[in-house]
């Protein structure tokens, strides 16, 4: 069914307030128009999936690709009991890097990034961008002192209000990844319309990234080739040394920015010489994986707000995952015993998370 024209814009306004950050009094109406353009455009280059198989033009590459995205989307259903909607049954090539272009900050001697807030979504740490020139120039425009990062981001979810229009995409941003990190990005984008809690973006992230590694691994184990198993063991090996070099630097900061006594000259002398040794300590790692560039570029803008905002996706995955254990392996009972977490205060969730996490099972008890 068609939704009549005051529906149409209020839904895509919704969708624009969710994948752009949040709104205050530093955005104006062009913010809004930018957010409601881009992500027009984008529905608008999106064709079924069919279509593009069955097109003559359609590399065989990309057709590969677009099958197997098909026979993940079905699993996520089947197994894993995410949403079975109109999501990642089309495609469209949007002719850049990223889908969007997020800005996020945090202070100069802090791992707590700056939120801005919407009527609809609540406060989120970050704003996004279609255009990279624009979220560059939303950057420059922030105070002086903030730690500030412009990074691409693949893929956005519309928490399914936008089904009706068509749903979320496949997009050649994402469409080339290892299977499974293809895989794990469709379960992340997929998990975000089982639950959304205004408000709490450690809470949103960390419980889809906990089904993207869940379904991730299950999907590798059913139905993942020899080859496709061994190319993700090096991928995910890479990226688990990589998260463990982070942890340990967020660790350092947070010790340096918490400790007292310190005058700010000291305290940024301490924050620049625990930032060289990561530098150093990253290429001595990108060594043993014999010069793979993969995280180049993200050691190369590192700041506060790279450690904050990847923070974000994975501080109670262990809780989840923990959940997801006393749950008995099964997704329909995870996704409700994390609704009914999601109704306690924020505080109270994180800390239940935390001790979940610690193997403390009498947590559980205390939920709603």
């Amino acid at each position: 069914m068609t939704a009549p024209g005051p529906l149409r814009h209020l839904a895509i306004c919704i969708a624009a307030f969710l994948l752009s950050g949040c709104a205050s009094t530093e955005t104006g109406p062009g913010y809004y128009w930018q957010s409601v353009t881009g992500h027009l455009q984008l529905m608008r280059a999106a064709r079924p999936v069919q279509d593009w198989i069955d097109d003559p033009q359609t590399s065989p590459g990309l057709r590969e690709r677009l099958e197997l995205a098909q026979r993940i989307r079905i699993f996520a259903s089947e197994a894993l009991a995410l949403p079975d909607n109109a999501s990642y049954r089309r495609y469209a090539d949007l002719g850049r890097r990223a889908a969007v272009y997020n800005v996020v900050a945090t202070g100069e001697f802090s791992l707590t990034l700056k939120t801005w807030c919407f009527p609809v979504a609540g406060c989120v740490g970050y704003r996004g961008y279609y255009e990279e020139g624009a979220a560059r120039r939303f950057a420059a425009t922030l105070p002086a002192g903030l730690d500030v990062l412009v990074y691409p981001v693949p893929a956005y979810s519309t928490l399914g209000w936008l089904n009706w229009l068509g749903g979320d995409p496949l997009l050649n941003t994402f469409i080339a990844y290892p299977e499974g990190e293809l895989a794990r990005l469709i379960f992340h984008e997929l998990a975000h319309q089982v639950l959304y809690v205004k408000d709490d973006t450690v809470f949103n992230e960390s419980f889809a990234t906990a089904v993207e590694r869940l379904g991730g691994q299950q999907w590798l184990q059913r139905h993942a080739s020899d080859r496709a198993r061994e190319e993700y063991r090096h991928f995910d090996g890479r990226r688990q040394a990589f998260r463990a070099l982070t942890l340990e630097v967020r660790q350092q900061l947070s010790r340096v920015f918490s400790e007292p006594g310190l005058d700010d000259d000291a305290r940024r002398a301490a924050k620049a010489e625990v930032m060289e040794r990561f530098r150093a300590d990253y290429l001595r790692l990108r060594e043993s994986w014999g010069g793979h560039p993969g995280y180049d570029a993200w050691v190369a803008r590192a700041n506060n707000a790279s450690f904050a905002a990847q923070a974000a996706y994975n501080e109670l995955v262990p809780g989840f995952e923990a959940l997801f254990m006393a749950s008995g392996g099964d997704f329909r009972r995870f996704y409700e015993a994390a609704r009914n977490l999601a109704r306690q205060p924020r505080l109270e969730r994180h800390a239940t998370l935390h001790r979940l996490a610690g193997g403390d099972t009498q947590a559980l008890v205390q939920l709603p």
